[in-house]
């Protein structure tokens, strides 16, 4: 089975593919971190997402789709546009068919850490340690992303 992991935004996603097999450590296939530009209009940083998702979901074939719960912050502006991002997003993986389950942060540090209050850099340094990785990530937003996907493993069952 292959899970689409996602760290949503609209200037920076995100984006890992993992394998899962049954009593088999868990495989990244791919990961990176998708920029769009500030120079160009919010609609546009949308429509590149949703094309760059379903490239990936095209290639790869995932089933499901892991992504992140939006939480509350002072900055309104920016709560939006990843909340937009996250609706193009699942509706992209929804219309092809992938199954779609959301985590909250504290789901997520919970499944990597053991402690839901743990702190990006307990996270971060959990990470490899939980998932085969012959890829080098280069940023937060590639490893938030595999964090999503490795709870999105613990918290459901999957057949294989």
């Amino acid at each position: 089975m292959k899970l689409l992991s996602i760290d949503p935004g609209y200037e920076r996603v995100g984006i890992a593919i993992i394998e899962h097999k049954e009593e088999l450590t868990d495989t990244l296939l791919y990961s990176t971190c998708f920029k769009t530009s500030a120079r160009i209009p919010l609609n546009e940083r949308l429509k590149s997402i949703g094309e760059e998702i379903e490239r990936l979901i095209k290639k790869y074939k995932p089933s499901t789709l892991a992504i992140e719960k939006l939480y509350f912050s002072n900055n309104h502006k920016t709560v939006m546009g990843v909340s937009e991002a996250r609706g193009v997003i699942i509706y992209c993986c929804s219309h092809l068919g992938l199954d779609v389950f959301e985590y909250t942060p504290s789901q997520i540090k919970v499944a990597v850490t053991g402690y839901g209050k743990a702190s990006k850099n307990m996270v971060m340094s959990m990470v490899p340690k939980l998932i085969k990785m012959d890829i080098s990530t280069n940023s937060d937003d590639e490893l938030d992303a595999i964090a999503i996907g490795l709870t999105c493993l613990a918290y459901e069952k999957f057949s294989t």
